[in-house]
């Protein structure tokens, strides 16, 4: 099976938490392969507190950036320049969840962007959108960037507060098949991951 990469219509929009959930559905690995800021509770640290199974392995990050910015302008604060082809893909004999960094044409460095990585990585992108004023704009641009680059979009993940009137056109206009919504969730908890994976459906 090829890696599943979390991307999403922006920032702050839910990767970190859809990531720990597919992590915890699939009993899959999960690499963040470049981590912005919060070294000290980093992305991983989240996931891995919030998932439950015995099974999943926490690969290190590729590049850890100690400013909390997008990823050209942490490495060039840090003295590092992001290298597209030092990122290899980490050996797993399991399903492998990998969370990116804000949307899918964030910059890495002056030339390579998000996107670029998920082709590089020859994954398959589940992209997280939330309810906002300008996300179905959002959400069909992203859609719409993947599909001229033939990377395939396995689902589609609203998550938080429903809006009917956006998701409806977004799903309507979109045509992607697998669409999986995941409530707003005040508890974050192991338990309630467990729970909300066990909900709905999802094939490989």
């Amino acid at each position: 099976m090829k890696p599943l990469f979390i991307t999403g219509i922006g920032t702050g929009i839910g990767k970190t938490l859809i990531s720990a959930i597919f992590v915890e559905k699939l009993k899959a690995d999960y690499w963040k392969p470049i981590q912005s800021g919060d070294l000290e509770n980093s992305d991983t640290d989240k996931v891995r507190a919030l998932v439950s199974n015995p099974i999943s392995h926490f690969h290190p990050e590729a590049y850890r950036l100690t400013q909390p910015f997008s990823p050209h302008k942490s490495a060039e604060l840090d003295g590092v320049k992001i290298e597209l082809n030092s990122i290899q893909i980490p050996y797993t004999a399991n399903n492998l969840i990998i969370e990116g960094a804000g949307g899918l044409m964030v910059p890495l460095n002056d030339h390579d962007l998000i996107v670029h990585l998920i082709e590089k990585l020859e994954a398959e992108a589940i992209v997280v959108s939330r309810n906002y004023l300008g996300s179905i704009n959002h959400t069909l641009l992203s859609l719409q960037e993947l599909r001229r680059r033939n990377i395939r979009v396995k689902a589609l993940v609203f998550n938080g507060e429903a809006d009917e009137y956006t998701e409806g056109f977004i799903i309507n206009y979109s045509k992607i098949e697998t669409i999986i919504r995941i409530p707003e969730m005040e508890n974050l908890t192991k338990t309630e991951i467990q729970k909300v994976a066990e909900r709905f459906e999802f094939k490989l």
